[in-house]
């Protein structure tokens, strides 16, 4: 019970901060923190499976946040029919020989003894392989990027709803997960997490450098939207009405029809930005309590145990006959899956790709930073991480020039001190962000809600 109280004690605390953000800020500043504080705990979770479940390192998360990206671009943009065209040919025949050098070197591993010959013929196949794509892909790349490069210059997509990307994205990441697992799950956790961090800047500078597949550093933008256009709200009867409606007190108070018809545009106008930010809120919220009740089931299920089990003692669990490396590469898919879904919500709401904004020197730490001050291995205290974090992280700014302001109030705006301490805001983010962390790693080692085990 105690700790159930803790857990609503801790969410009303986030809760009614995001609130006073829109009373004392904007309603437009509170649903975009809270939008980006949803799509940070369903990365937490992914975060949160890994290491609270399995005890896994995986520095790799902003290269399967980018997966997650690339599959809104490559699901919702439509298809540049002149670039298929140009290129389309030369691209599926390079695809068609990375699936048959991935046909032959399997049935190699499978029908031959290992030794030096099979490693040499491997080498081989894999070396004459990127030399023949290489050679064929060239110039179908060429042709495509050459197709209005200021608007396309790539092949689009499917033009199908984004929605659909977020399923996508979670198979992209996962498939780039079994391919990494198989490789680096036998690592050190040290060497893991190098591993996992290098791999991400990968798959991050191939995204970043290959324009016929996503435009590279060019982006892409207008990505279509599950949600309406704020444009097209304004001047729709019905919201329009609803706008009235609602502030129909304030209105009434406006005598002259001219002003009060301007003060209804004006309000129509913040509201759309307002109802297309809730209308994110409701989808992302939907997305954040299925995969609670999934990782809550998971966690208390014999399998999670076992999970458990293998994290605090990998050598007992193996003995008892448990295959700790299945597990390990099933649940780094699983985790990893679950940021891909989140990579293509963030692209979403954002309704533009940039590859350059992923940088997995700066986020992924950012990410971890949650999972450990909300408490790893309890996916209530990871999802609080997230909001507190990221809470933290934007609003961190404001309240530094707010306590600037109310300590120096007395001093003329062209103290030097003054000056300073204002130019230097930007700066606070990150005191206050180390501070908060020693505060918690202080007084509340294993987050503000740590894991707590129960036999269900």
């Amino acid at each position: 019970m105690r700790k159930n109280l803790n857990v609503i004690a801790a969410y009303s605390i986030m809760l009614v901060l995001i609130i006073l953000v829109g009373i004392f800020q904007s309603w437009n500043i509170a649903l975009s923190i809270f939008n980006m504080c949803l799509i940070s705990a369903v990365m937490t979770m992914g975060a949160n499976i890994q290491w609270g479940y399995a005890g896994l390192i995986n520095f790799g998360i902003m290269g399967y946040t980018a997966l997650g990206g690339l599959a809104a671009v490559l699901i919702s943009v439509d298809p540049v029919q002149e670039a298929w065209r140009a290129g389309g040919f030369d691209v599926l025949m390079c695809l068609w020989l990375i699936i048959a050098m991935i046909f032959v070197i399997r049935f190699i591993l499978k029908n031959f003894a290992k030794s030096k010959l099979r490693t040499y013929g491997i080498a081989g196949i894999i070396i004459a392989g990127i030399i023949i794509i290489r050679v064929t892909a060239e110039p179908g790349i060429e042709a495509i990027e050459g197709v209005n490069p200021a608007k396309t210059g790539f092949l689009g997509g499917l033009g199908l709803p984004i929605v659909f990307s977020w399923i996508v994205g979670a198979f992209f990441a996962g498939g780039l997960a079994f391919i990494v697992g198989k490789v680096a799950l036998g690592l050190r956790a040290d060497y893991l997490a190098i591993a996992t961090l290098l791999i991400s800047e990968i798959v991050i500078a191939i995204i970043k450098h290959e324009d016929w597949l996503t435009r590279g550093v060019k982006n892409v933008i207008g990505l279509k939207r599950p949600a309406p256009y704020e444009v097209n709200l304004q001047s729709t009867e019905w919201f329009i009405n609803l706008v009235e409606n609602f502030n129909i007190g304030k209105l009434n108070l406006i005598s002259n029809l001219a002003d009060r018809q301007t003060a209804l545009n004006q309000l129509v106008i913040e509201g759309s930005s307002v109802f297309v930010k809730l209308c994110y809120s409701g989808l992302f919220l939907i997305v954040v309590i299925i995969l609670l009740i999934l990782t809550q089931k998971a966690l208390y299920s014999p399998w999670g145990r076992m999970m458990r089990a293998i994290r605090d003692n990998e050598e007992a669990a193996n003995a008892m006959g448990k295959n700790v490396v299945k597990q390990h590469l099933l649940i780094f898919i699983l985790g990893s899956a679950i940021v891909g879904i989140a990579g293509a919500m963030l692209v979403t709401q954002d309704g533009l790709f940039t590859p350059g904004s992923y940088r997995p020197m700066r986020y992924t730490f950012l990410i971890w930073v949650m999972v450990i001050v909300g408490g790893s291995g309890n996916n209530f205290g990871a999802i609080l991480g997230g909001f507190a974090v990221w809470f933290l992280w934007i609003e961190a700014a404001p309240m530094a020039l707010f306590m600037i302001n109310m300590f120096t109030a007395g001093m003329p705006d062209t103290h030097a001190l003054k000056i300073h301490l204002i130019e230097s805001v930007p700066y606070f983010r990150y005191l206050m962000m180390g501070l908060g962390l020693l505060l918690i790693m202080r007084y509340r080692p294993k987050g503000i809600l740590p894991e707590k085990i129960e036999i269900k």
